[in-house]
């Protein structure tokens, strides 16, 4: 009922951006106590901030707001992309928060997975209980750290990338330009998903719907390296209709 409770404060949070402690406890019919214990538990993963009296998303600049906003659809779409990975196989995440949510799931679910990710955020968010008691590992990637999406990036990566050939890696996108393709909105985290995209069979995004109608500045150039979306139900129809025959899409409903 608590994770119930918080992911519904987080869609809230998400339509009306800020809202007072005493309207959420008559909301969900709960103590005043029991919602600021709510908040403190969401406030401490980063999600929200607290005010006086009040409670807001977080910086949707940074990795923890984006993670907060659009929480539940972006968690059902990670537990959809956990549904592809099997025990002891070893994977890639790029760094994105429907990627971190991911990874947090994948954690939970899986034994003897092995992570390999670029997301500094991602190797602090997953609990270490859920490494050691199932047999997973985390392995981060070297490279230039920057700061608002926690994300190791560079020549650094490149090199240390290199390393590895995996089947799947998952990321994530800032937008999409008919004719071009998934984009994202800055120059190192692309070329750092290109260097990832090179060591991996496949790669699968995951993204909200809301993504296709919106575009980055730098075009990530996969095309012919993206074979699965998985996105909701309110994605544009012309749109699927063009990607279908390219690509496995799954439709989660929104």
């Amino acid at each position: 009922m608590k994770t119930e409770r918080e992911t519904q404060i987080l869609e809230l949070l998400t339509k009306e951006e800020k809202i007072e402690v005493t309207e959420l406890s008559e909301r969900f019919h709960v103590s005043l106590v029991t919602i600021r214990k709510d908040l403190t538990s969401l406030e401490k993963k980063g999600l929200v901030k607290r005010g006086h009296g009040y409670a807001s998303l977080a910086n949707r600049n940074d990795i923890n707001g984006r993670l907060a906003y659009h929480y539940d659809l972006k968690k059902r779409i990670a537990y959809k992309a956990a549904s592809y990975v099997k025990d002891g196989e070893t994977i890639m995440i790029e760094s994105g928060s429907c990627c971190a949510l991911l990874a947090d799931v994948l954690m939970e679910e899986k034994k003897y997975l092995t992570i390999i990710t670029n997301s500094a955020f991602i190797a602090n968010y997953v609990p270490n209980n859920h490494h050691r008691a199932k047999g997973n590992t985390i392995v981060l990637l070297g490279g230039e750290y920057q700061d608002d999406s926690q994300a190791l990036v560079g020549p650094l990566l490149k090199t240390t990338v290199a390393n590895f050939y995996v089947d799947s890696l998952f990321i994530g996108t800032d937008g999409y330009i008919d004719q071009i393709g998934f984009t994202n909105s800055n120059l190192m985290r692309a070329q750092a998903v290109r260097d990832m995209a090179q060591q991996a069979r496949h790669v699968i995004v995951l993204t909200e719907s809301e993504k296709f109608s919106q575009h980055g500045d730098i075009p990530l150039n996969l095309n012919h390296k993206i074979d699965h979306v998985i996105t909701d139900d309110h994605m544009p129809e012309d749109l699927y209709d063009s990607l279908k025959d390219e690509m496995t899409i799954d439709l989660i409903t929104n």
